[in-house]
């Protein structure tokens, strides 16, 4: 659907101030797709996209602040997220005998689990889009020339 008539608002300025709305639009609406997803198995996107990061370092550790730079959702917050997951069971935190103020985590067998069992859905989540392959692509190519 036009974005002029999900928000109501049949003129604008230009396209360049259409596309500084519709991005952000358009982000809310995947979010609360996502949202509900992640809702039936009590997770949040960003305790997801950790399990994600430490599956992709399994079975190596990784420590809190690379995890924070590789995060989709950059937020200061990455422990308080961390302590979640961990009383979950779903990571280790062990911390750095080097410096103590440094914690490395690893994913622990049910993270792994979880993970491989929201794969099984995750299709559903992302293939909402109404686009081709090639236009998909056309837009993450887009997207990151944006970011430029």
């Amino acid at each position: 659907m036009k974005l002029e008539t999900q928000i109501h608002q049949k003129k604008f300025k230009n396209e360049f101030q259409k596309l500084a709305i519709n991005i952000p639009y358009t982000y809310g609406w995947l979010n609360s797709i996502q949202q509900s997803f992640f809702k039936k198995y009590d997770m949040s996107t960003q305790q997801y996209n950790i399990l994600r990061i430490l599956r992709g370092q399994y079975p190596k550790c990784i420590n809190v602040n690379d995890v924070k730079s590789r995060m989709i959702d950059k937020m200061p917050d990455v422990s308080r997220i961390v302590e979640r997951l961990r009383k979950k069971n779903l990571l280790e935190r062990e911390i750095c005998s080097e410096d103590r103020r440094r914690a490395n985590l690893k994913i622990t067998q049910k993270g792994l689990e979880l993970l491989t069992e929201m794969d099984k859905y995750e299709d559903d989540v992302t293939n909402i889009f109404n686009l081709t392959k090639s236009e998909v692509k056309q837009l993450n190519d887009l997207l990151d020339k944006a970011r430029g």
